[in-house]
């Protein structure tokens, strides 16, 4: 019938804390050649011992600032790791999703903004980006603005704003 031609497939997707999936499912995804090209922090191959450092520093900004990053779980599948964590005292928002999953930026990244700018109250949030990210038309459609650079770990980050009320949601 040509209903069926309609049909939309729904997905489930969970947002988890870090420690609630498998690490070899992190470690797999942040030594990813693909991944590794957009962060620039990391330098040297991510094995067990980075992984339990990472989760523990991760599970720290949830008790330190109320919130943090998340697994992302598809279909009872990790796709990826992101949120909001706080950077120079702002809410920045990050997105690592396996290459596999990279059609699923937008939809999580609008449920991140949902909660941001809804439940958590957020005015505004930012993104880094090294400064070998050129392709970044996409990002300012979203409605975010350059608004400087910023250090981390000896690394040049370029950043850019959201703000609340130039937001769909806001």
């Amino acid at each position: 019938a040509a209903s069926d031609v309609y049909k939309r497939q729904v997905m489930t997707t969970e947002f988890k804390r870090l420690t609630e999936v498998d690490s070899s499912e992190i470690i797999e995804l942040m030594n990813n050649p693909l991944v590794r090209r957009h962060m620039p922090l990391a330098t040297s191959c991510f094995g067990e011992s980075d992984c339990e450092e990472f989760i523990a520093a991760k599970e720290r900004l949830w008790k330190e600032d109320g919130y943090g990053p998340w697994a992302f779980v598809v279909d009872g599948q990790f796709v990826g790791w992101g949120g909001l964590q706080r950077e120079n005292g702002e809410a920045d928002l990050g997105l690592v999703l396996h290459p596999d999953h990279w059609g699923l930026g937008k939809t999580l990244y609008s449920e991140i903004i949902r909660r941001a700018f809804g439940e958590m109250g957020f005015e505004a949030v930012t993104v880094l980006l090294p400064p070998t990210r050129k392709n970044i038309k996409g990002l300012l459609r979203l409605g975010f603005r350059k608004n400087g650079q910023l250090e981390v770990a000896d690394k040049t980050f370029l950043r850019y704003r959201l703000e609340k009320r130039q937001s769909s949601i806001g």
